[in-house]
């Protein structure tokens, strides 16, 4: 194979990494409330998983967080990066991956990175 041949693996990590910087950029900020983050958690996963590619999403929310931000007065908080827990398959010709994005205390930062290449 020459050096700068793309492969189908090169074009699935591409289209990987977009849907989860997309979905982070979409969402955070969402209003979200205990009563409500299960509906945000499933308008997120069904917006993303008819994107090109996606196999499967899953996203959960972390209540707990929501839990400690949400504002007394009204009942509700921001959705923030800190508080998705997303896995994704993406599927391009022969390649396939798994990549997720979760908030890694260590880093205080919601990484994203690639968990499995198939």
């Amino acid at each position: 194979m020459a050096e700068n041949t793309i492969t189908d693996r090169d074009n699935v990590l591409f289209e990987a990494g977009i849907k989860l910087g997309a979905l982070y950029h979409q969402f955070t900020g969402s209003p979200v409330s205990l009563r409500t983050v299960e509906s945000l958690e499933e308008a997120i996963a069904q917006s993303i998983s008819v994107q090109p590619c996606v196999e499967n999403i899953t996203v959960s929310i972390d209540r707990d967080m929501v839990r400690s931000k949400l504002n007394d007065e009204f009942g509700y908080c921001e959705l923030e990066g800190r508080m998705l827990n997303v896995q994704i398959d993406a599927k391009y010709g022969s390649a396939k991956v798994h990549v997720s994005m979760e908030f890694n205390k260590g880093l205080d930062y919601p990484l994203m990175k690639i968990d499995k290449i198939e």
